[in-house]
């Protein structure tokens, strides 16, 4: 029997920070057909939803999403069947009858547009670092969170929040060059970013114009001749190892290395207990891994552990 594949530890995120229950009401996809239990016989959540006027909700401070576009087809649903997931909100302190949403917010925009009074919630007090964590599993569960925004609030829990790459990467269940990756978007210019946003560019194409001498330029270029993301690291191979007189460079590449970099490399060396040097090529995410091998006995050990299953 088949099984539907998992969130990659979005779930566990979740719930760390709010408990199973309420997992399943704020974020779980409810089956449309089901039978709708009456309260009376079933038991009830540690959190059950409650129904709010939709005038006390506000829209949340630390929404990771910046855009709220192609609506239609989710306003229309909530005029016919209302809403079937229940938005999660956070009391607004020092003011009564007031809530802030940390996810839902899209739900509650086409709920106002459909003309609903009231919304199912589910109330939790949480910090900012909670709700900006939650706005973002919730987000990225969806698929539908533009490269840029995701950037964006990785950077806020790093910037706002003392969050490693490390610790961003466990809360939303993503790996820690993903996370890298994405932030090193903000990068770009903001013009190319705005394309990322319009999906107009992958984040992929995105990727390969970090570093370029012009990336708007070669951006426009791989919108109007339609390039994949491996013709730009090809593309950029040619452009960045040339001079200003046009000539290749040739300079030995610079040796400074970040800090993500050397933390990659130290990595590498604790799991092999081997000598790691890895060098970025400068073509899009292509790197360069040396290692060390004493003798064919440490390049055996090597060869077990990469084939390992």
């Amino acid at each position: 029997m088949s099984q539907s594949p998992k969130p990659r530890g979005l779930g566990r995120g979740l719930s760390a920070l709010l408990g199973d229950d309420e997992v399943a009401a704020t974020v779980a996809p409810a089956p449309p057909t089901a039978e709708v239990t009456p309260p009376a016989a079933r038991a009830a959540p540690v959190r059950a939803p409650l129904t709010l006027p939709i005038g006390q909700l506000r829209a949340g401070r630390m929404q990771p999403r910046t855009t709220f576009e192609d609506m239609d087809a989710l306003v229309d649903s909530v005029k016919e069947f209302g809403l079937l997931q229940p938005i999660l909100v956070r009391p607004v302190a020092g003011q009564a009858d007031s809530y802030e949403i940390v996810a839902g917010e899209r739900r509650w925009r086409a709920a106002q547009k459909a003309q609903l009074h009231e919304v199912p919630v589910v109330v939790r007090t949480m910090g900012d670092q909670d709700a900006l964590q939650l706005g973002l599993i919730e987000n990225l569960q969806r698929a539908d969170l533009t490269a840029v925004d995701e950037a964006l609030g990785y950077r806020r829990l790093s910037d706002e929040f003392k969050q490693t790459q490390e610790d961003i990467a466990r809360t939303v269940g993503k790996s820690r060059p993903h996370v890298a990756n994405t932030v090193r978007l903000l990068d770009l210019p903001g013009a190319v970013q705005e394309m990322i946003r319009r999906s107009e560019l992958s984040a992929g194409q995105a990727r390969a114009l970090i570093g370029l001498p012009d990336p708007l330029a070669v951006a426009q270029r791989a919108i109007d001749e339609k390039l994949t993301a491996r013709d730009l690291e090809r593309l950029g191979g040619e452009l960045k190892p040339k001079a200003k007189g046009g000539r290749p460079k040739t300079t030995a590449p610079s040796t400074a290395k970040s800090a993500d970099t050397k933390a990659l490399e130290k990595r590498i060396e604790e799991a092999l207990g081997l000598k790691a040097d890895l060098q970025l090529r400068g073509l899009g995410e292509q790197s360069l891994l040396t290692l060390e091998i004493r003798d064919f006995d440490q390049l055996d050990t090597v060869v077990e552990r990469l084939t390992r299953r």
